[in-house]
C-alpha cells in the first residue's frame, strides 16, 4: 500500500569467502549491529520483557545493506556495512550511512564492542549527517548470571533548526543473578538526555527502573513480569486527570522458543 508497511524483519543472505580467516558478508536487512538489546528472533531474545529507551529512542534496530566482518585474531574482529540507513529497507534520500564494529573478546566470558554509524538519515535531506557512537559490554558471571552495559552519544546537525546541531545520549546498565537453574532475576537502570527533543518530541531527560524475575517452567518456556517504574524531567506520561511525571507498569510474559 501508499504507507509501504509490510516488511520482514530480518531476510539476509551470507557468504563466507576464502580470504584469510574467512571474510563473511552479509547482503539484505539484518539486525543491528549497535546496541545491547536486540529485536527478537532466530537467534535470542532480551532479559527484560520490556525495552530501554536507548533502544527505542537512541539506537537503530535494524539496516538494510551489506556488511563484512573478518576476525583479525582470536581476540579481535571488524565489520564494516554500507547500508540505506536507520530502520527503513527503502533509502529515504540520496545518500548511504556507513558503519562500523570493533568486537574484543577479553575472556571467554567478557566482550567489549565498539560501534558507530554515520551518514545523513532525514528524508530528502543528503547533507545534514547524524553521527552515532556506542559502547556495549558484557560479562558472563556464571551460574546464570552476567552483567551488561550500553552507552550512547549522538549528534544530528541542524537537528534543531539551521546551524543548531540535535544531540542526545545515555546510558543503561543491565545485571541478571542466577538463583537457581530455573529462576533468575534481572535489573536494568537506564538514563536517556534527549535535551533538543529530536528523538522523543520534547526536552527532557529519561529515567528508568525495571525489575524481571525469570521462571523457566519448561525447556524453551520461560514465564516472567516487568516491574517498571519510568520517570521524566518533564510531564509527558498520560493520566485520567492530565499529565505527570511519572508511570508505573506491570507486565506479565510467556515466552516459547523452539
Amino acid at each position: 500500500g501508499t504507507a509501504e508497511d509490510f516488511d520482514l524483519q530480518q531476510a539476509f543472505v551470507s557468504y563466507i569467502a576464502p580470504l584469510g580467516n574467512g571474510l563473511r558478508f552479509d547482503a539484505g536487512k539484518f539486525g543491528t549491529h549497535c546496541g545491547y538489546e536486540v529485536i527478537e528472533g532466530y537467534d535470542g531474545y532480551n532479559d527484560n520483557a520490556t525495552r530501554s529507551f536507548l533502544f527505542g529512542y537512541a539506537e537503530p534496530a535494524t539496516h538494510a545493506g551489506i556488511k563484512a566482518t573478518y576476525a583479525l585474531s582470536e581476540t579481535l574482529s571488524a565489520t564494516v556495512a554500507v547500508v540505506n540507513g536507520w530502520d527503513n529497507v527503502k533509502d529515504s534520500n540520496s545518500s548511504k550511512s556507513l558503519g562500523g564494529q570493533l568486537a574484543l573478546t577479553l575472556s571467554s566470558d567478557a566482550v567489549i564492542y565498539l560501534n558507530a554509524l554515520y551518514g545523513p538519515e532525514r528524508t530528502g535531506n543528503d547533507g545534514d549527517d547524524r553521527t552515532f557512537l556506542n559502547l556495549v559490554g558484557s560479562w558472563r558471571l556464571g551460574a546464570g548470571s552476567a552483567i551488561g552495559l550500553d552507552a550512547v552519544w549522538a549528534t544530528e546537525e541542524d537537528a534543531v533548526g539551521p546551524g543548531r546541531d540535535g544531540t542526545w545520549g545515555g546510558v543503561a546498565l543491565y545485571g541478571r543473578l542466577g538463583l537457581s537453574p530455573s529462576f533468575a532475576l534481572v535489573a536494568r537502570a537506564e538514563v536517556f538526555d534527549d535535551p533538543d527533543g529530536v528523538r522523543t518530541g520534547t526536552p527532557q531527560t529519561l529515567s528508568e527502573l525495571t525489575l524481571t524475575p525469570d521462571l523457566k517452567l519448561a525447556p524453551g518456556l520461560v514465564l516472567r513480569a516487568d516491574l517498571r517504574l519510568d520517570r521524566s524531567s518533564r510531564d509527558v506520561f498520560e493520566k485520567e486527570s492530565g499529565l505527570t511525571g511519572t508511570q508505573p507498569t506491570v507486565l506479565l510474559n510467556a515466552l516459547y522458543s523452539f
